[in-house]
C-alpha cells in the first residue's frame, strides 16, 4: 500500500532507528515487518544507521539521512522521527 502522507514513528520509542524504519515501511505497505522484501540489511547497514544516530555526551544531534527503500523515500532524523513517503 503506497501512501502520499508521511508515516512517522514518535521519538519516545526505545527502538533503534533501523527497527523504526522497518516498522514504518511495513506499516506504510500494510505488511508484517518480517515480510519486507528485500530486508533492510540488503539496502543499507542497519547497525551503521543505529550507530550514526546514537547520542553521545558531547553531540546528541546527528542530522538527517534519506534513502530509498521498497519504493519509498525514508527520512531518519536526529530527533528519532522516521518519515516514509
Amino acid at each position: 500500500m503506497n501512501t502520499d502522507h508521511p508515516t512517522s514513528t514518535p521519538t519516545e520509542l526505545p527502538e533503534p532507528p533501523s527497527l523504526r524504519v522497518v516498522e514504518a515501511v511495513a506499516e506504510a505497505d500494510g505488511v508484517d515487518p518480517a515480510m519486507l522484501d528485500p530486508p533492510l540489511y540488503e539496502v543499507l547497514d542497519p547497525e551503521a544507521l543505529d550507530r550514526l544516530f546514537a547520542p553521545t555526551p558531547t553531540d546528541p544531534s546527528r542530522g538527517t539521512v534519506r534513502f530509498d527503500y521498497r519504493g519509498h523515500e525514508v527520512t531518519v532524523r536526529a530527533d528519532g522521527t522516521v518519515d516514509v513517503t
